[in-house]
């Protein structure tokens, strides 16, 4: 095959990786796309407070899937393989289940369902997930489950949470639908020796390479009282990001999603 056969074939879709500290503006960012898009959002860590200010047309084109993960009850992980899998099902928002039997037996409970295709998703559809970093942590009490409170993960539990991370990781990578990953940052060291900061998504290791499963890589910190958001390569040094794009810095409230995220301009 052709490589332009291929391309005019190819779903235009954009993965992106959103990243920084805590209270950098990452969730407010993302949550600009609900002027114009229908956002499929996945709470992992109910964070869903900057959702609740946006005007209520935009809160309409949201729809949310509440997970609560807990340490005793790590459901994300195995309810977000289930949903990048591509399966069509729905995710309770009693228990954050996959399917799950109770509440689609109960009445009281079947409103509150969240049914999740995401194959079936246009190009004005966007995924957002918030976050890696719980999922991460999810996926890391999936594996140390049933050992005490003062157990630490070994080689092996190190192991597992790569391969439970990467699984996930590479079914995005393959993703025919829009996606947004939000999560934390982690310092490590790069194969060049030099220290950056990377989006986490589990361990170090695996953190080091997150970006390559995304299409874009954005940075979000708060400098001189306002937030920036770098994209370009260029950024830092000390700093993971990369698309075409130009530093965006402004001070609260976002007005218009595309000042920050121009790359879906051409679903609008």
């Amino acid at each position: 095959m052709k490589l332009s056969t291929l391309k005019a074939n190819l779903p235009v879709v954009q993965r992106l990786v959103i990243y920084g500290p805590p209270k950098s503006g990452k969730t407010q960012l993302v949550s600009q796309l609900a002027e114009h898009f229908r956002l499929k959002w996945f709470d992992l860590e109910n964070g869903m407070s900057p959702l609740m200010k946006l005007p209520l047309d935009w809160q309409e084109r949201i729809d949310i899937a509440k997970i609560p993960d807990s340490k005793d009850l790590p459901i994300a992980v195995e309810t977000m393989l289930k949903v990048v899998s591509g399966a069509k099902g729905t995710v309770c928002a009693r228990h954050g289940k996959w399917n799950c039997a109770l509440c689609g037996k109960d009445a009281s409970q079947i409103p509150l369902l969240t049914d999740v295709w995401l194959n079936s998703l246009g190009p004005r559809d966007i995924v957002v997930v918030d976050s890696l970093t719980q999922l991460a942590t999810s996926a890391m009490n999936w594996v140390m489950r049933g050992k005490s409170d003062e157990a630490k993960p070994e080689r092996d539990e190190w192991g597992s949470l790569k391969f439970i991370m990467e699984k996930f990781l590479t079914n995005i990578q393959q993703a025919k639908y829009n996606l947004i990953c939000i999560t934390h940052e982690d310092e490590v060291e790069m194969v060049d020796g030099r220290d950056k900061l990377v989006p986490v998504s589990g361990s170090r290791n695996t953190s080091r390479n997150t970006a390559k499963y995304f299409d874009h890589v954005v940075y979000c910190n708060v400098a001189n009282k306002k937030h920036a958001f770098g994209s370009a390569t260029t950024y830092a040094a000390s700093v993971l990001s990369g698309l075409v794009l130009m530093l965006i810095s402004k001070v609260w409230p976002f007005r218009l999603y595309y000042h920050s995220l121009p790359i879906f301009w051409s679903f609008r």
